[in-house]
């Protein structure tokens, strides 16, 4: 039972210098290219840079104790930060002591609802987003935050979290650009664009390993940040108006306790609610992959578990919400990471950072980490998605398509939930219209295909009518229907069958809506017959009067049925 709950204790015992050697040099790795992201994300959610260190600490260490992912690196996102920015401004003023204990609420009542839904087993909630839908979240989503660094290169002041409020900011705003930060700050950008987009083909030109190639590519933000940092220092550019992170702390956090107040906690529920979904989402999605990779598993309940305490121990010590990041998480798997330990290293290079180099971060320019951010998250807008989700499925379109437009117009919260109950709201509709077709025999075989789709043998006497689809309350009626109109169109029949080889379900409503089927065809003195019925179906049916009332039989197959039928005839 403790190993179910702390898998840490089943592999740990197994543990070798040569697991050890990897997990250490991976951990560097990610400790040195991750601490400009945490800096930056932190800053996106409005809070302190120094928080998005504290969020890489502890949560790290509780990750790597209960969780399953071997390459899963949890910490501060961006997706996570901007929603954290979103709910929090609406309690209290950026940067003051209410918003960052509105934080520590977030990030604990955020790890509550993981750690419950992992105890309750209850991963499968993460499916009733669709991968449609996750889609235009994520894309619209990069979006927004692109425009939302644009005030930060740009050196303007812009405030909002929708892009209509943005944009509105940036274009009242524009004429004051800072030329110093427009400097730093797209010449951040342009470098970083240049270095993702060409330098692992410059490297390979150059003959350079495809290995080291790739670590340099990677490594392009923590270059673009050492070398803009000494600029500054440099040239006292903070001096000239140019924004930087400032004094960070030296020295790790203390404890930290969530402020008890019920009327934020009521406040900060939904988007809570909303952090851990969208968090899990994400989290599982890299993990499964990866894991898929090294022929691996994990387990979805225990990763709530794990991402839960991850967030509990950013609430006591001075963090965020955290999940597990995609770039971090690509990071630490192409580095050789072989077990959670090397989150655990992470974690222990960046307290570090924290105790000891923190001065040195001074004087990064505020435009740099946007530069960062602004080109990592442009990656998330999926413009294949859109145009094969056109292609394939206009009603799945519509779900990306309005989660995209709520997202940018209403902000992030609004974009998941309305993409979440129009996903649902086209799933019920077209199972509300379950698809059937009428079948007839292919001459010579025990094989029945559509007679509008191939040249098949039917009988005037006998309608073979395959459902495509579980029964249950949306659909019963329709299907009351359509075998009221197939035997009013069709005066010479007699027997019907009911081929349900697709039906996994029959709800009450349905049950209720066979029996009346049964009734009616009865007094229009037709017989009612099922074909294929699956052993779990089956099983539910022999609990009810229904097969007892049937006017016909239940037969094994649809062959079985077409041979009886048509004997009895003949």
């Amino acid at each position: 039972m403790i190993k179910r709950y702390l898998p840490i204790l089943a592999w740990l015992p197994h543990y070798t210098p040569r697991l050890l050697g990897s997990d250490l040099i991976a951990g560097v790795i990610v400790t040195i290219m991750v601490i400009p992201q945490s800096l930056a994300y932190a800053i996106l959610a409005g809070l302190p840079a120094v928080v998005g260190l504290y969020a890489s600490l502890l949560p790290a260490v509780v990750y790597a104790m209960l969780g399953t992912s071997r390459s899963l690196a949890v910490g501060p996102v961006a997706i996570i930060a901007l929603m954290t920015g979103a709910a929090l401004s609406r309690v209290a003023v950026p940067g003051s002591d209410e918003y960052l204990a509105a934080a520590l609420v977030l990030s604990l009542l955020s790890g509550l609802m993981l750690a419950a839904m992992g105890f309750l087993r209850l991963g499968f909630f993460a499916n009733f987003l669709s991968h449609p839908v996750i889609g235009g979240f994520l894309s619209a989503s990069g979006l927004l935050i692109a425009i939302s660094q644009l005030s930060h290169i740009l050196g303007i002041e812009a405030g909002g979290y929708t892009a209509l409020a943005l944009v509105d900011s940036l274009a009242h705003n524009l004429a004051n650009s800072h030329w110093p930060t427009m400097l730093v700050g797209l010449g951040s950008l342009t470098f970083l664009y240049v270095v993702r987009g060409f330098g692992a083909r410059a490297l390979a030109a150059l003959h350079v390993p495809e290995g080291l190639a790739s670590m340099l590519v990677r490594a392009g933000p923590v270059i673009a940040v050492l070398a803009t940092t000494l600029i500054s220092w440099r040239f006292d550019l903070a001096a000239s108006g140019v924004a930087t992170v400032g004094m960070i702390p030296a020295g790790l956090p203390g404890l930290t306790l969530p402020v008890l107040d019920l009327s934020l906690w009521h406040t900060l529920l939904v988007p809570a609610l909303l952090i851990s979904v969208v968090g899990f989402v994400e989290s599982i999605s890299m993990a499964q992959m990866l894991a898929a990779k090294r022929r691996d598993r994990i387990a979805p309940n225990q990763e709530l578990l794990g991402l839960g305490g991850a967030n509990i121990a950013a609430a006591f010590s001075a963090g965020m919400p955290v999940t597990g990041g995609l770039s971090r998480t690509v990071i630490n798997h192409e580095s050789g990471a072989q077990t959670p330990l090397a989150g655990l290293f992470a974690a222990i290079g960046i307290g570090i950072v924290t105790l000891a180099f923190t001065p040195l971060l001074e004087h990064l320019p505020i435009a740099t980490l946007a530069a960062t951010i602004t080109v990592a998250i442009l990656t998330l807008v999926d413009i294949p998605l859109l145009r094969q989700t056109w292609r394939y499925s206009r009603s799945d379109f519509s779900a990306l398509a309005v989660t995209m437009a709520m997202t940018l117009i209403e902000g992030v919260e609004a974009g998941i939930i309305s993409g979440v109950v129009l996903s649902i709201g086209l799933f019920l509709y077209r199972t509300s219209r379950p698809h059937s077709a009428i079948v007839g025999r292919i001459p010579g075989t025990e094989h029945f295909r559509s007679v509008t789709r191939h040249d098949v043998e039917t009988v005037s006497h006998l309608a073979l009518l395959r459902i495509d689809e579980s029964l249950y309350f949306a659909n019963a009626r329709y299907l009351e229907d359509t075998v009221y109109s197939l035997v009013a169109s069709r005066p010479e029949l007699s027997d019907v069958v009911l081929i349900c080889s697709a039906v996994n379900l029959i709800d009450a409503s349905a049950l209720e809506s066979l029996d009346a089927i049964n009734a009616r065809l009865k007094d229009s003195r037709v017989t009612l017959h099922l074909a294929e019925v699956k052993g779990p179906v089956m099983d539910r049916l022999k609990l009810s009067d229904f097969l007892d009332d049937l006017t016909g039989r239940a037969f094994l197959s649809t062959y079985a049925a077409w041979s009886e039928l048509h004997r009895q005839r003949n």
